[in-house]
């Protein structure tokens, strides 16, 4: 069965383009991410190199969690020579573990062990366990609620999002 005919990856296909990510198959070089590149609101996808699809999910989590003024300029010379930053980077990573949740995928599907520079496993020990690091920054950003607020408005904390993309 090819790729982009397996169930996750059509399922993550889909949810992405409900929240407003186009995900495009287009034949790419050699990129950051075999198989996978950003543009302007969306990610490219070159099934025939893709390794991991869940590398879809990290990949649209940067999309998600980047300022609408510098998600057009994403794939342009213009976005910003420090984007994504170290704070854009791990809003992704739990950006992308509340997507797997959403989605019901496993979470080794996006945290696979040959991603995150050999943190994978401290990544799902970390998640797994309701030690969100990055939460006051997704929160911040409006996509989310931390427990304490969740509680006192009377809504679903994380890993539940209140939004998908940044406003």
């Amino acid at each position: 069965m090819a790729l982009k005919e397996k169930d996750e990856v059509k399922k993550i296909i889909f949810f992405l383009k409900e929240i407003g990510i186009d995900v495009i198959e287009r034949e790419l070089e050699d990129t950051f991410l075999p198989g996978l590149d950003l543009g302007a609101n969306c990610i490219y996808v070159d099934y025939t190199k893709l390794l991991y699809p869940g590398d879809l999910l990290h990949e649209a989590g940067h999309l998600a969690v980047t300022v609408p003024e510098e998600r057009k300029l994403v794939g342009t010379s213009k976005i910003s020579k420090d984007w994504p930053t170290q704070g854009d980077e791990i809003a992704a990573i739990l950006w992308s573990y509340a997507a797997l949740h959403h989605l019901q995928l496993p979470v080794e599907f996006v945290f696979h062990s040959n991603g995150y520079k050999g943190s994978s496993e401290w990544f799902i020990t970390n998640f797994t366990s309701g030690n969100y690091i990055g939460l006051p920054l997704l929160e911040w950003m409006g996509l989310c609620l931390g427990n304490d607020r969740a509680e006192k408005e009377h809504r679903m904390p994380f890993p539940a999002m209140q939004k998908w993309i940044r406003d």
